[in-house]
């Protein structure tokens, strides 16, 4: 006697039905289930925004009664003497992330080039060492510019201090930008190469500009990362209670006088701190959302 006929109308229909139904009794432990994992992750949410929230809102209410326009235009008095300003704290910020900015981007740029056109021993060993760069305490990278920079010429200065800042933003910028532009299609590549262009040529017009938006948002995000930085300053920059624009002399910034001023035992040095403190928070969030803005403008409006 055959056997039933596994591809007939009626075995198909049979199949149907029986998924349906093994559908109808799962459904309900799969809704559960979905709402469950859907709670879990809303409650991860609430609980990582916690201690940020919490931290706004202590600095905001703590640092913007500080605020006036003294505050922003005038230099810090003497120890004991109230009033007074950061405004060559907040020059002083400028100066060494910009000149940090300087030293990092351009290098971290050229290595992520390297890293993505090359596929070798020497290309894994270098993002190896990019990696392990980017977990070194900026305590660590702060001696190490002492040693180098300070040591050797004798006194602090605003370059020691950038020099430390670079070391930090660099692992960052590397591999931002090696993501960024690893996310550009192999055809990009391959179509401008098959145009006869050279590959100098198609890294700049192709490479660079298709992942603009990563590249952008990647450096801000160092440069971020790198105006609160206190630790390698303390080694290096050590800090100034004058207007300074000069690179070869100590210099002050927003981080160190925060830490000056917090630890003195003056009501209005305190106050100062927050306030100092309130300024550095506001100017990495707007510079976050810079960053994010950038790259959306970017990412539109890219050819």
């Amino acid at each position: 006697m055959a056997g039933p006929d596994l591809l007939s109308p009626e075995a198909a229909s049979a199949r149907r039905d029986a998924i349906r139904s093994t559908s109808r009794h799962t459904l309900a432990r799969r809704h559960a289930g979905g709402t469950v994992a859907r709670l879990l992750c809303f409650g991860a949410l609430g609980i990582a925004l916690v201690p940020l929230v919490a931290l706004i809102a202590y600095t905001t209410s703590r640092g913007i009664t500080a605020l006036s326009v003294d505050f922003f235009t005038k230099i810090p008095t003497p120890l004991g003497v109230p009033g007074g300003g950061i405004s060559n704290a907040i020059v002083g910020s400028a100066v060494l992330v910009g000149l940090a900015a300087a030293m990092a981007v351009p290098v971290g740029i050229a290595v992520a080039l390297f890293l993505v056109d090359r596929q070798s021993k020497l290309a894994a060993g270098v993002r190896f060492v990019a990696d392990v760069m980017a977990g070194i305490p900026s305590i660590a990278i702060g001696i190490f510019a002492y040693a180098l920079i300070v040591v050797p010429s004798g006194h602090y200065s605003a370059i020691s201090g950038s020099f430390a800042l670079a070391v930090l933003m660099l692992p960052i910028v590397v591999r931002a930008n090696e993501e960024a532009m690893r996310a550009v299609p192999d055809d990009l590549w391959e179509a401008g190469l098959a145009l006869g262009a050279r590959q100098s040529r198609v890294v700049r017009s192709v490479v660079v500009r298709s992942s603009l938006p990563g590249i952008v948002t990647g450096n801000l995000l160092a440069v971020a990362r790198a105006v609160g930085e206190t630790a390698p300053l303390l080694f290096t920059a050590l800090g100034s209670s004058l207007f300074s624009l000069s690179p070869i002399q100590p210099i002050s910034s927003i981080p160190n006088l925060i830490y000056t001023s917090g630890t003195q035992p003056y009501p209005s040095f305190q106050q100062a701190a927050w306030g100092a403190a309130f300024v550095l928070l506001a100017f990495v969030l707007l510079l976050s959302i810079v960053a994010r803005s950038v790259a959306a403008y970017l990412t539109r409006h890219a050819r």
